[in-house]
């Protein structure tokens, strides 16, 4: 059981997808295999929840992708403007207003041959998007993660960049074989220096004392979600910390939870065969703190959606 664990939704085998603006079906939906995100990863991407017509923290979302791109020298060929037309687009075509997760794809586009160099790049960006039905496991929520710490860290920022949300994702892919191959359900990293860094996919948070501590953030993705916690934090009262903290500090927390696009925030149960904390009476994971943060995370995506989907935006 992971955070992007979802019932499969037979709906899905009917959708559309936006293949550089056009809308093919799933089976017809196909890149070549000259294409720099086949051949070496060489793109950016983002995920996406749609919620009654609109897509929560979609400025946050672009800011993150333009950004990414920028730093890899990509031109994604679109504005702002003409991209976010296009998902909505997607969404329409499709009949798809809630309970929706979108992925977007951008890559550097059709080399001449299969080579590193982005000079052999001979055609525009290759522009996906797939929206599919998905809803977060209730069991995921109810019963919370098990995670455990892994040896592979994540790379400082002078060796590859965590802060790239880029389709390079083999640090990650290492990191969830090995905590799938122990019997967990998330990898747990760590930073060069052996602080907490992060999670293969989510990030991660303590709450020690009534404090909410996630990791210093160097090591890892600049979040949405993480950011939107840490914002609920402020606006509600609850001290919070980016900062470095120790194993320990973690085994010793009162709650654990793990934040993402698609899950929200999730509970974690143990970490490394440890209980984090005093399970509720009412038998779900989640203690007071998370929940609070949970309920004020689940109405700010609400809102944000609202907004997005404004006429005029």
């Amino acid at each position: 059981m992971t955070t992007q664990h979802s019932a499969a939704d037979p709906r899905n085998a009917e959708i559309l997808i936006s293949l550089n603006g056009e809308l093919v079906p799933r089976d017809q939906a196909l890149v070549s295999v000259f294409d720099s995100g086949f051949v070496l990863g060489d793109g950016v991407w983002e995920g996406f929840r749609v919620v009654d017509g609109g897509i929560a923290f979609l400025d946050a979302h672009l800011d993150r992708l333009y950004e990414g791109a920028r730093s890899l020298c990509i031109d994604i060929g679109l504005s702002r403007e003409a991209l976010s037309q296009r998902l909505f687009e997607c969404l329409a075509a499709n009949g798809m207003r809630d309970g929706v997760h979108i992925r977007l794809m951008v890559t550097r586009g059709v080399k001449a041959t299969p080579y590193q160099d982005p000079r052999v790049t001979v055609g525009p960006a290759t522009i996906v998007i797939i929206p599919e039905y998905k809803t977060p496991s209730e069991e995921g929520a109810r019963r919370g993660l098990d995670l455990f710490t892994v040896h592979v860290r994540r790379t400082a920022p002078d060796m590859q960049d965590q802060k790239l949300n880029s389709h390079s994702k083999l640090n990650c892919i290492l990191a969830c074989i090995q905590a799938t191959e122990a019997g967990a359900d998330e990898a747990l990293m760590l930073d060069p220096d052996g602080a907490v860094a992060t999670c293969n996919s989510t990030h991660f948070f303590i709450v020690r004392k009534g404090e909410v501590w996630t990791s210093d953030g160097l090591y890892c993705l600049g979040g949405i979600t993480r950011a939107n916690v840490l914002r609920i934090c402020r606006a509600q009262g609850i001290p919070s910390a980016e900062k470095r903290f120790s194993l320990v500090d973690v085994y010793g927390a009162e709650e654990a939870f793990v934040t993402g696009t698609f899950g929200g925030l999730t509970p974690v149960h143990k970490v490394d065969g440890r209980v984090i904390g005093t399970p509720p009476e009412d038998g779900w994971r989640a203690g007071p703190v998370t929940r609070r943060l949970a309920e004020h995370y689940r109405d700010l995506a609400r809102a944000e959606a609202r907004r997005s989907g404004e006429p005029g935006r």
